[in-house]
């Protein structure tokens, strides 16, 4: 019975380590979701989510925001490998979460969903402000389109969105169009043109707006038409991805089963395209889809097998590396034509597009150019919806050595041959000074 407290220790410490590796690189679909709410109501009416995020393998741990045992990490190790915030109206988390502390997450290569609607509060907003994203500065603001708009019987200010201007990425959305319109109830947000990183993935109609819905328009709107963000993603240069979205209701059983019909249109959709649009944004957001690696990056001369530790100028040498991409259960062969690799010294001496074999493997050949120095094999590859993939691998180039060059080089021919007719001119001149009379 002595034992049984000094094994706590070490039971605790292999549990925390089964945790924090729940992650694999090897299997990016094995992980585990903190799920943060504003009240567990929300979990029965969003169920429908949830349960598809579970059906794929993820193990959710739903808590109240304000639950002061909350924890992201422990003894320096994350617990958690994505987070959800279902919270728009929290002002402060419990125990010791803080937008600063999320943002570490972040910054530690988590992934964040975060959904707000019109009670976002400022802890909210903050937080999406620091993602790159400004949700509209009026408190009371909601999107109002008077053309896009769900036709429905109780909604009559026109705030309830029958959205479909989706962004145009199979990588992001799938391979399957979204052909219902996604319903939307809530806040926009707008996007720095300048920030690369920020994707609108639902963008509102030209006509839209966000102006208090309970109050008439006193001066102009300060988002209005297709700069109104309704979900947006975000790539870190880490590749963490984050989601945001201005309504929580699009993530709800009761917009996942409601028929949708936009105004303007006959076309009566039975269900809208939110559980679907959803469904796929978070196999993207969770690295279920985009997601690449990069192995068995290779080099050497051409002709041979080994692998040189240095190169001489001029050599012929080959290069090559297989990609894959994760499909939420198995690594599939990467398949692009955009693929390049620099041959690289301050800046790129040789850039070639590579060749593939459509099996992931990709290759391609060039000269060594003609200046010795330590250089370097860089691939930078960086496409819209998918991790960026950055190598490189340092190689040094140096010169010929003095029993390595041609006897007689071809372009020292003329000097060669001055210097032969200036000998033969001084001796047949010494010739006739000598002996002509």
């Amino acid at each position: 019975m002595s034992r049984a407290p000094a094994l706590l220790p070490l039971l605790s410490f292999l549990l925390l380590t089964i945790l924090c590796n729940a992650f694999s690189p090897e299997n990016p679909t094995d992980r585990r979701v903190l799920v943060l709410l504003d009240d567990f109501s929300i979990k029965s009416s969003h169920s429908l989510y949830f349960q598809s995020l579970q059906t794929r393998g993820y193990d959710l741990d739903f808590k109240l925001a304000d639950d002061p045992k909350i924890a992201l990490q422990r003894y320096g190790q994350y617990l958690y490998d994505a987070l959800i915030l279902f919270s728009p109206s929290i002002d402060s988390f419990g125990g010791s979460l803080n937008a600063a502390a999320i943002l570490d997450f972040v910054d530690s290569g988590h992934d964040l969903i975060l959904a707000a609607d019109a009670s976002a509060s400022d802890l909210i907003r903050e937080i999406a402000t620091e993602c790159g994203v400004d949700f509209d500065e009026d408190q009371a603001a909601m999107v109002i389109d008077h053309t896009s708009f769900a036709v429905s019987d109780t909604e009559g200010d026109h705030t309830l969105i029958a959205g479909d201007n989706f962004i145009q990425s199979d990588v992001i959305l799938g391979r399957e169009k979204i052909k219902a319109p996604v319903l939307f109830k809530g806040i926009g947000h707008s996007v720095n043109p300048a920030n690369s990183l920020v994707l609108k993935i639902l963008s509102a109609s030209p006509s839209a707006y966000s102006a208090n819905p309970r109050s008439k328009l006193s001066t102009p709107p300060t988002l209005t038409g297709s700069a109104i963000s309704l979900v947006s993603v975000v790539q870190a240069r880490n590749n963490a991805r984050i989601l945001i979205s201005g309504s929580l209701s699009m993530f709800s059983n009761r917009f996942f089963r409601s028929g949708v019909q936009k105004a303007g249109s006959t076309i009566n959709h039975e269900r809208s395209g939110n559980e679907q649009f959803v469904t796929e944004i978070s196999k993207w957001v969770f690295h279920e889809r985009g997601h690449l690696k990069a192995v068995n990056v290779r080099h050497h001369k051409v002709g041979e097998t080994d692998e040189p530790s240095m190169y001489r100028i001029n050599d012929e040498l080959e290069y090559s590396l297989e990609i894959y991409e994760w499909s939420g259960t198995s690594w599939e062969p990467y398949v692009a034509d955009d693929v390049q690799v620099q041959f690289y010294m301050m800046s790129p001496y040789v850039l070639k597009t590579m060749s593939t074999d459509q099996k992931g493997v990709y290759y391609t050949s060039f000269k060594v150019p003609d200046v010795y120095g330590v250089f370097q094999f860089k691939v930078e590859y960086e496409k819209l919806g998918v991790t960026s993939l950055s190598l490189a691998k340092q190689i040094p180039v140096r010169p010929f050595r003095h029993n390595e060059y041609e006897r007689f080089i071809t372009a020292a021919f003329p000097y060669y041959g001055a210097s032969f007719s200036m000998m033969g001119g001084f001796f047949i001149f010494s010739l006739v000074y000598l002996y002509h009379k």
